[in-house]
C-alpha cells in the first residue's frame, strides 16, 4: 500500500519553561511509525505520552529535531513544501471554537478556499459537497454559535474536507462533547474513511473511539509500545492499564470474568461480542 506519513527516528523535545534554553525535555527520541493510504488509525497514549505532539508532525505544525517526516512524499522541515503537506493533510482540533471563524456556516467552510484564490464557482461546488458529506447542508445559512458542540465540530470537519485532502487528522476532537455529539463526530469520520477513502489518525482517550478503529497505535513515554488491530491491542488489558490506559467496557468486563474463571477469550472489544460471550457462558451452565 502507498504510505501517506512516515517518521523515521524521529526525535522531538520541548524547551523548559523558566529555565535555562539549553534544558530540554525530550518527547520521543528514535520513534518510527507509517500511515498508509486509506488507513483509520486511532493513537491512545495517557497525558505526556506524546500523542498529539506526534499528530503536529502530521501537519508540519512541528518539526521533527532529529530524524525524519515524511508526508506525501515531502520531508516537513521543507518550508517549499509546506502548502503542499497542508493541502493533504487537514488538522482539526479539540475545539470546534477555535477553527470557525465566520459567522455564517457556509462562510467559515469556504474560508480556506477563498484565501487560496480557489475560484468562485468551484468554491460553491466544493462547500455544497464538504456540508453534504458531514450532514449539515440544511443548517449551512444557520450561525455556528446556534450550533451544538458535535455541529460545530463537523463544521470544522467540513472545512477541512472542502480542502479535498488525502488525510484528516483530529487531535481529541470529540474530549469537550457529550454522548450525542461524540457519536455524530464518529459517525461522519468513519464515513470518510470507508465510503471516501479518506485516511483517518484519530488521537482519542476514549478507548470505544479506538475501538471503532482499524488500527490502534499506543504511545507511552514517548514510545510506541502496541501497534496493531483493536482486537489484539485491547487484548493486552494489564499492559494497558500498567501504562495509565483503560480498555472497552466490553474488554473489562470479559477480563474480570476471566480472572474469576471463566474461558473466555480477551479480543472482545464491542458490546455485541460480548452479549455473544455471555450467551455462550449461560448456555453452557443450562441457563435458557
Amino acid at each position: 500500500m502507498e504510505e501517506i506519513i512516515s517518521c523515521e527516528d524521529m526525535a522531538f523535545s520541548y524547551s523548559h519553561e523558566n529555565e535555562e534554553k539549553d534544558k530540554k525535555i525530550p518527547v520521543f527520541e528514535g520513534l518510527n511509525l507509517t500511515v498508509q493510504k486509506g488507513d483509520f488509525v486511532a493513537v491512545l497514549g495517557h497525558n505526556g505520552s506524546g500523542k498529539s505532539t506526534l499528530a503536529k508532525h502530521f501537519n508540519a505544525i512541528l518539526l521533527p529535531q532529529g530524524g525524519t517526516c515524511t508526508v506525501v512524499g515531502a520531508d516537513t522541515r521543507d518550508e517549499d513544501k509546506l502548502l503542499l503537506i497542508r493541502s493533504h493533510v487537514g488538522m482539526v482540533f479539540q475545539n470546534p471554537d477555535n477553527q470557525i471563524v465566520a459567522t455564517v456556516v457556509e462562510e467559515d467552510v469556504a474560508f480556506a478556499l477563498e484565501n487560496l484564490g480557489v475560484p468562485p464557482d468551484e468554491i460553491r461546488e466544493r462547500v455544497d459537497d464538504a456540508l453534504e458529506l458531514v450532514g449539515m447542508s440544511d443548517l449551512k445559512l444557520r450561525a455556528p454559535h446556534q450550533l451544538s458542540g458535535g455541529q460545530k465540530q463537523r463544521v470544522a470537519i467540513a472545512g477541512i474536507i472542502a480542502m479535498r485532502p488525502q488525510c484528516i487528522v483530529l487531535d481529541e476532537p470529540t474530549a469537550m462533547l457529550d454522548p450525542r455529539g461524540r457519536r455524530e463526530v464518529m459517525e461522519t469520520i468513519t464515513a470518510l474513511n470507508k465510503y471516501f477513502g479518506v485516511t483517518v489518525v484519530l488521537i482519542t482517550h476514549f478507548m470505544d473511539e479506538a475501538a471503532a478503529c482499524k488500527r490502534v497505535v499506543v504511545m507511552s513515554g514517548g514510545d510506541i509500545i502496541l501497534d496493531d488491530a483493536p482486537k489484539r491491542v485491547f487484548s493486552n488489558v494489564e499492559k494497558l492499564k500498567s501504562v495509565g490506559l483503560s480498555v472497552p467496557q466490553a474488554t473489562e468486563l470479559i477480563f474480570e470474568l476471566k480472572k474469576a474463571g471463566y474461558d473466555l477469550p480477551l479480543d472482545v472489544i464491542t458490546a455485541r461480542d460480548c452479549i455473544e460471550k455471555l450467551i455462550g457462558i449461560l448456555e453452557e451452565q443450562g441457563v435458557s
